[in-house]
């Protein structure tokens, strides 16, 4: 039979006042705190966490939902802000609702019904609706990766500037002379899609190309969707001279398409992916990519929620904007000399 706060009273001495203290958090002499430490050792006592959270309204839980669990860029993230929160004394529960809508609100529900104290959010459904039940709970929500325009105000969030990132990427292919530039998207409709739409479309812009939208593909930030979208710019009877593909899975589907094909890399068509250079030096080397500072996200994702929860007063939101950067490779080739 599992060990009680009032078996732990008798073996220290102690009042259940006392160790009620020392659990929640609270200062105690030291020699009690010892002979606390010492009791739960023998007894094996395990704090009833239920009880402590309906006594003191906090179930030290944070709630993740996230689109897939299979994404790499997705599961650093994860991990680097779970080791924040839990030396904080948080627990996580992620949920995976598989980049669908109605498992997302499901997922919301599921959490809200466990009583989170805060919620962390990479939206599938762009317009919110799924958070608007723990928004009017007062329930901390914290978006990470992708804003929804709807609760601009309303929600903090961490973002990288996906602008930015595209504009990067585009503007060294038009550089080295490349004009007809084929992208690679996540799903339409999504934050990040938008605005890395938007960089590709400024850059095109500033070299003075008018965009073509058959170079215009979506493969719905998955390995297989990189893959089918490459196969089609592939198809085209005139292909483009260069990609860009804008997350890591897509990129990885992406290298196959082109290896299948044997489509050679730089010398017959140049590439820039996004992400995980380590992993990609293993299967592809020398790749330039466009790389996000997924331990940062991690991190300030988890500083931004524990400023949320010890927030006293009317919270002010804040959205924290971190930038990319271009690892150079040799995927890419000008086009402005001819090849050895």
């Amino acid at each position: 039979m599992a060990a009680t706060l009032k078996d732990l009273s008798r073996e220290t001495g102690l009042g259940l006042a006392t160790l009620s203290k020392y659990f929640n958090g609270g200062t105690v002499r030291e020699k009690n705190r010892i002979a606390i430490e010492a009791a739960v050792k023998k007894l094996r006592y395990v704090p009833n966490e239920v009880a402590r959270s309906l006594k003191t309204q906090q179930s030290r839980v944070i709630g993740v939902v996230i689109p897939e669990l299979s994404n790499t860029f997705i599961t650093s993230i994860i991990s680097s802000m779970e080791d924040i929160l839990r030396r904080h004394d948080y627990a996580v529960i992620v949920c995976d609702c598989r980049s669908d809508a109605k498992r997302e609100k499901e997922a919301v529900e599921f959490l809200l019904h466990r009583r989170v104290d805060g919620l962390i959010n990479m939206a599938t459904d762009p317009s919110g609706a799924h958070l608007k039940a723990a928004l009017n709970a007062g329930i901390p929500v914290l978006l990470v990766d992708r804003l929804v325009e709807s609760l601009r105000g309303k929600t903090s969030a961490v973002i990288i500037d996906n602008i930015h990132a595209s504009l990067q990427a585009v503007r060294k292919l038009t550089d080295l002379g490349h004009r007809r530039i084929g992208l690679v998207l996540g799903s339409p409709g999504l934050y990040t899609t938008n605005q890395r739409l938007t960089g590709y479309l400024n850059a095109l812009q500033e070299a003075g190309i008018s965009p073509t939208e058959d170079y215009i593909r979506y493969g719905d930030y998955t390995m297989d969707g990189g893959y089918q979208a490459v196969q089609a710019l592939l198809k085209l009877k005139k292909r483009p001279s260069a990609l860009f593909v804008t997350n890591f899975e897509m990129t990885l589907g992406a290298m196959l398409a082109l290896q299948h094909q044997n489509i050679r890399v730089p010398e017959d068509l140049s590439v820039i992916g996004f992400d995980k250079l380590e992993l990609f030096g293993e299967i592809f080397p020398d790749l330039t990519l466009i790389r996000q500072p997924q331990l940062s996200i991690g991190r300030e994702a988890a500083n931004l929620m524990l400023d949320l929860l010890s927030s006293h007063d009317a919270v002010s939101h804040r959205i924290v904007t971190l930038t990319t950067e271009l690892s150079e490779g040799h995927s890419v080739r000008s086009l402005k000399e001819p090849l050895p």
